[in-house]
């Protein structure tokens, strides 16, 4: 499938692909005629039910990563044979499927992200060393019939859950803001604010700025994923420079836009969604909320998501909506220095929080 964006009203091939997978998820009923080429009210719902499900943006609209999560749904565990391959791994619900299957068995994985990657690997070369089959971390027809054998006997349970909360009490007792390495990821949308003639990128990159000033002054080592005037290379990118330089936190620094004038307040995005989920991320996402909806702006709460930045990072990654620059009130909220100079003083407060010493 080519990374086009197809919507309500929309007609033609791509449209009958899109009917077709999500026909084979049981989320749309086509005819016994076959599929029409028009993007009608059915498709729309059938994919916001999609979108909802994945933790995608729920918009209704195909576009490039609604594209690539309905090409990852196609494939169930025991289709294909997995393997770990620098530069070309592979995901997919089939990846998904063994990381959750490992992770009731007990095998160490740090999320379910159906993501083939260095940890998956070795939890199956522990697996199959465990199972007594050739150790050579490929999932194929060995590991499926070993899978499916001890399924009839192992069932339930979640010690994922329980390594989160053991994850996250190690991770703030064994780092601190002084010895951590932070990514900083300011938009660079161009739209620009109502009623203001500066723009999202001006507006994210002096909190950015101002927050990177913040914490340099205290001793961590900051990486900005843009010049000033530069644009973002995108969330796969900044993702793989996050986990290139070992990062501690990452945090992305946005905000939102809508058709509707009356849309307005801040919400803060974790990985997560029904099988995974970051835990030290949520704990960052909630306090993120905590501090800067203290005062001035509405709190639209921390959320699950799967988006990229999210997803492929190692290291917990919020992403932070600000408020929305099509509303009058965030977009004059903002466009004051001294409010911007305090979300980023509310920002170094939650990270310094989230590394605070547990006492007890």
């Amino acid at each position: 499938m080519t990374a086009v964006i197809l919507k309500h009203g929309d007609s033609g091939p791509g449209v009958i692909e899109v009917k077709d997978r999500l026909s084979r998820l049981a989320l749309l009923n086509i005819p016994a005629e076959g599929a029409s080429e028009l993007f009608d009210d059915a498709l729309r719902a059938a994919v916001l039910v999609f979108q909802q499900s994945r933790g995608l943006t729920v918009d209704g609209i195909v576009g490039p990563r609604t594209l690539r999560r309905l090409e990852e749904a196609r494939w169930s565990l025991g289709d294909r044979v997995l393997s770990f391959t620098p530069g070309h791994v592979a995901s997919g619900d089939d990846v998904a499927e063994l990381q959750r299957r490992l992770h009731e068995l007990g095998f160490v994985l740090d999320r379910v992200d159906g993501i083939f990657g260095k940890q998956t690997h070795a939890a199956v070369r522990e697996f199959q060393r465990n199972v007594g089959i050739d150790v050579d971390g490929i999932c194929g027809p060995e590991v499926f019939r070993a899978l499916a054998r001890l399924a009839r006997t192992v069932a339930g349970g979640n010690q994922y859950h329980l390594r989160e909360l053991a994850a996250l009490d190690t991770h703030v007792r064994s780092r601190s803001v002084e010895a951590s390495v932070i990514v900083l990821d300011p938009s660079f949308s161009g739209a620009t604010l109502t009623g203001s003639e500066l723009t999202e990128a001006d507006v994210c990159w002096d909190i950015a700025s101002r927050l990177e000033g913040r914490l340099s002054a205290v001793g961590a080592f900051v990486i900005l994923t843009r010049a000033r005037t530069g644009e973002s290379l995108g969330e796969r990118a900044n993702a793989n420079l996050a986990n290139e330089q070992n990062a501690d936190m990452t945090i992305s620094i946005s905000m939102d836009r809508n058709s509707n004038a009356q849309a307005q307040g801040c919400a803060t995005y974790y990985f997560g969604h029904q099988f995974s989920r970051s835990a030290t991320g949520m704990r960052l996402a909630e306090l993120i909320q905590e501090e800067i909806c203290g005062t001035g702006l509405l709190d639209c709460h921390a959320h699950p998501k799967t988006w990229d930045l999210l997803r492929l990072t190692r290291m917990p990654a919020v992403r932070v909506e600000m408020g929305y620059s099509t509303n009058e009130h965030d977009s004059g909220y903002f466009s004051n220095p001294q409010n911007r100079d305090h979300v980023a003083e509310q920002l170094m407060s939650a990270v310094c929080r989230l590394f605070a010493p547990i006492i007890g």
